[in-house]
């Protein structure tokens, strides 16, 4: 699979629905690694992947706490969602002992970038850009995602 580029996302809630689709192609063992700068959304995709996984509310940046576990509605895998900015390194990261859930959950990391790749070979690395309008990249990693079809991440639906 070539990665993917997003259409446009001029509004919070666009970026959230786009989020959402793709939350609903996540299965437990997923890692998600989400990279942009302050205030490019990785959060409000948060939390349109959790709807589409199927959790419990409200998500929130977990800045100040690095991490919170959101359990399933649905009878799915519960979302760990951690924010990786304020973390020192490998050690606190190691400390957070995500690899404990991380097959029975799917893991996203906002910050991760350089940090989490060790703790899968299948994982998906988003990024957004933009300021009044975002896109998000995606480059998928493993085969896990080899042959995904992720085209209901290429228009809105």
């Amino acid at each position: 699979m070539p990665d993917l580029t997003s259409p446009d996302l001029p509004t919070a809630e666009d970026t959230r629905a786009w989020g959402a689709r793709l939350g609903r192609l996540l299965s437990a063992g997923d890692l998600v690694v989400l990279t942009g700068g302050l205030g490019a959304g990785k959060t409000t995709l948060t939390q349109g992947l959790a709807e589409g996984v199927g959790v419990r509310g409200p998500i929130t940046s977990p800045t100040f706490v690095i991490a919170r576990v959101h359990p399933s509605v649905v009878g799915g895998p519960a979302l760990v969602h951690v924010d990786a900015y304020r973390l020192g390194g490998f050690a606190e990261l190691d400390d957070l002992d995500l690899d404990a859930s991380l097959e029975e959950s799917v893991t996203v990391v906002e910050w991760g970038h350089g940090l989490v790749e060790d703790l899968a070979d299948d994982r998906l690395e988003v990024t957004l850009v933009g300021e009044d309008t975002r896109r998000a990249s995606v480059q998928t990693h493993g085969r896990r995602w080899a042959d995904a079809d992720l085209s209901a991440l290429e228009v809105l639906a």
